[in-house]
């Protein structure tokens, strides 16, 4: 058959098939790229820890910003040393600005 919907379970075989192809061996049999959904996972959680705004994240990933909060609220927590950074720097500059 031609077109259509390609099966999860015709995917996972090609995705594993590839992986072989791509991976050395030891990778192969770790968990990297275990399963298509990883290597998107892994671009937004890059995209996260890069300070990427979530609600930009979210944009480009197709989410709404409650399901990137769902599964991606540990790496958003994360970033709170980097906005409290943002924010005293524009606070020095203010001050600096006026003093």
């Amino acid at each position: 058959m031609r077109g259509g919907r390609v099966r999860s379970t015709e995917y996972t075989e090609v995705w594993q098939d590839a992986r072989c192809e791509a991976l050395p061996y030891t990778d192969f049999n770790s968990l990297l790229a275990e399963v298509p959904y990883a290597a998107r996972h892994a671009g937004i959680s890059l995209w996260i820890k890069a300070g990427v705004d979530p609600v930009d994240v979210a944009r480009r990933a197709g989410h709404s910003i409650a399901v990137l909060w769902k599964f991606y609220a540990k790496l958003l927590r994360g970033q709170q040393h980097r906005a409290n950074q943002l924010i005293d720097d524009t606070l020095n500059a203010t001050s600096d600005e006026e003093g």
